[in-house]
């Protein structure tokens, strides 16, 4: 089976959609070796990044196992996760690099 969208990070609660999709779509990506799938709630773009959980206002968005911002408002598992609902968080990047 093919997948259609990229897990970076096991501990990741989004996937990159290669190819974009339709709502209502099934999308496939690979966590831990194992294929898994995700039913989209509206239309993904190319390259965008997708819910595979729900993620509640304020929770974070974690790609690459790290957080890369928190959500602005509720994300529906399969929900299109974009510079339109999320915010960018502070970071402490020396104690990051120590």
């Amino acid at each position: 089976m093919k997948a259609e969208a990229i897990m970076l990070k096991p501990t990741d609660n989004v996937v990159t959609v290669v190819g974009g999709a339709a709502a209502n779509a099934t999308i496939h990506y690979f966590k831990n070796g194992e294929l898994c799938r995700i039913v989209t709630c509206e239309e993904i773009p190319p390259c965008h990044k997708i819910a595979i959980v729900a993620i509640g206002q304020g929770e974070r968005i974690i790609k690459y196992g790290e957080s890369i911002g928190a959500a602005q408002r509720d994300i529906p598992l399969g929900g299109w996760v974009s510079h339109l609902n999320v915010d960018s968080l502070p970071r402490d990047y020396a104690s990051e690099l120590g």
